[in-house]
């Protein structure tokens, strides 16, 4: 592609459950080496690249909570998850020549470095690939809302949730024929609507910080470079 970069720092949120392809549970070495390579290749013509995964292909704290576990004891089970996925996924990266660091936001020193602002900034600045792991740190709070915050400290210009689907409808399209894509909403028709977006806490995080949010397809080959320069694939969620 020989147009422009339209962005030049983002922040991708994959799901957990992004991982598993079409198996139960855990991770698929395609899927995963799916998702590295089209993260090498957008970080070559350089987009400066953070990421961040959930741990639902493992643990979900919420999930084990209804079970009858403690909460906060589930959620960190379900921190140390994505810390399993972030390190999962930086093999995947470093297996095809990338350059990556794991961040957790909880002490983990033999496997991960402690999120630092300023050191995940100067990473990202160096073309490593940095990924954030276990969350924001504590209980209570989702994976979604971690992206929408680690988007914002380190100044990414767009916020990317890789989905199943190409972008956000007014009803589930696997369960309503009639449903409709959205080109473009704003954050506050997202929480209105109550659309299955982002968690209402990441939205709010997005919608005060201006944080434009893009949700998209990521099982079409190539959607992610299509983004960097510029064309709507998906849906994006802004002030506008």
């Amino acid at each position: 592609m020989s147009d422009p970069l339209k962005y030049q720092r983002i922040l991708l949120k994959l799901s957990g459950e992004a991982l598993m392809g079409e198996a139960d549970y855990g991770i698929d070495p395609k899927v995963i080496g799916r998702l590295a390579d089209e993260i090498i290749e957008v970080q070559k013509i350089g987009v400066q690249i953070g990421v961040v995964i959930g741990g639902g292909n493992i643990f979900r704290g919420a999930g084990l909570a209804a079970a009858g576990m403690d909460r906060v004891t589930g959620d960190h089970m379900g921190m140390l998850a994505t810390v399993m996925n972030a390190l999962a996924m930086q093999d995947a990266i470093e297996k095809r020549g990338g350059f990556a660091r794991v961040m957790s936001a909880i002490q983990i020193h033999d496997v991960a470095e402690d999120f630092i602002r300023r050191r995940a900034i100067r990473h990202i600045e160096k073309g490593r690939i940095v990924l954030f792991a276990a969350g924001t740190g504590n209980p209570f709070f989702t994976t979604d809302s971690a992206a929408a915050l680690r988007a914002i400290e380190v100044g990414a210009d767009l916020l990317l949730k890789a989905t199943k689907v190409d972008g956000v409808y007014t009803a589930d399209p696997a369960k309503h024929s009639d449903a409709k894509r959205f080109d473009r909403l704003t954050y506050d028709q997202v929480i209105e609507r109550k659309l299955a977006v982002m968690d209402t806490a990441a939205i709010a995080l997005c919608r005060d910080q201006r944080m434009p949010l893009r949700i998209y397809d990521m099982t079409v080959p190539g959607n992610l470079m299509r983004i960097m320069h510029g064309e709507p694939i998906g849906t994006l969620v802004d002030a506008s």
